[in-house]
């Protein structure tokens, strides 16, 4: 029973995920089937950069990160992951080790699929991979953004920038963007900077106003846009 409900969500996620909307009913009822299920408690690590593992993820269920590390442990984290996205997907297509390592942010559920498997549903039907190349293609701009930010914004700029695109354009009664508190270790990953770094940003944009601390969130000053620089 438990593995009926596992696939008829999977079903249902797929049909809605631009990686196989192409994909007719009865390809993307077939290719689920080749889905298996894997939880993760937050703070486990799906697999780590440089692993001999080729499986695609798609989040059920909760978030992940991707994160390169440091031998000294300074961490720099490249994307984020929620319901409805997919990761691994450049060892799928290579087959070689990975390049990130990926992390459960929260407990989450996964539908994994094999790359044997995903090379087959291509040859099915080639839509699959128009559909990833498309989403790889958003990812290689975003990526791009990120490193425009690292290199050309001070770490104030990186910060603004980062908690206006978490907060998504949502504002409070006072035109306030609402973003839930990050520790200044995570701002730290985000932002490619030291947590000494981003604690001095952090008192320079509170002394300049464009950013206030409140009941475990973050409130953004209307006029913090126009910091960023790009």
């Amino acid at each position: 029973m438990k593995s009926a409900i596992d696939h008829a969500a999977i079903e249902q996620l797929l049909k809605n995920l631009p990686i196989l909307k192409g994909l007719c009913q009865e390809h993307a009822t077939c290719i689920t089937k080749d889905f298996s299920i894997r939880t993760a408690k937050k703070g486990d690590v799906i697999f780590y950069q440089s692993d001999e593992s080729t499986d695609l993820y798609i989040i059920i269920e909760g978030e992940a990160k991707a994160s390169l590390v440091d031998p000294e442990g300074n961490e720099l984290i490249l994307a984020t992951f929620a319901q409805g996205d997919f990761f691994g997907e450049i060892s799928l297509f290579d087959g070689r080790p990975r390049s990130a390592t990926i992390t459960a942010s929260e407990n989450s559920t996964f539908a994994v699929l094999t790359r044997e498997k995903f090379l087959q549903a291509i040859k099915n039907d080639p839509m699959i991979a128009i559909g990833l190349i498309t989403s790889l293609v958003r990812r290689i701009r975003m990526t791009d953004e990120k490193l425009e930010s690292l290199v050309f914004l001070d770490v104030s700029q990186r910060v603004i920038k980062l908690l206006l695109e978490i907060g998504k354009g949502e504002r409070d009664e006072k035109g306030y963007y609402k973003v839930k508190k990050l520790t200044h270790r995570e701002l730290a990953a985000h932002t490619g900077a030291s947590r000494e770094a981003v604690s001095k940003a952090l008192k320079v944009l509170t002394f300049r106003k464009a950013i206030r601390e409140e009941e475990g969130y973050f409130l953004i000053a209307p006029s913090a846009e126009n910091l960023t620089g790009l």
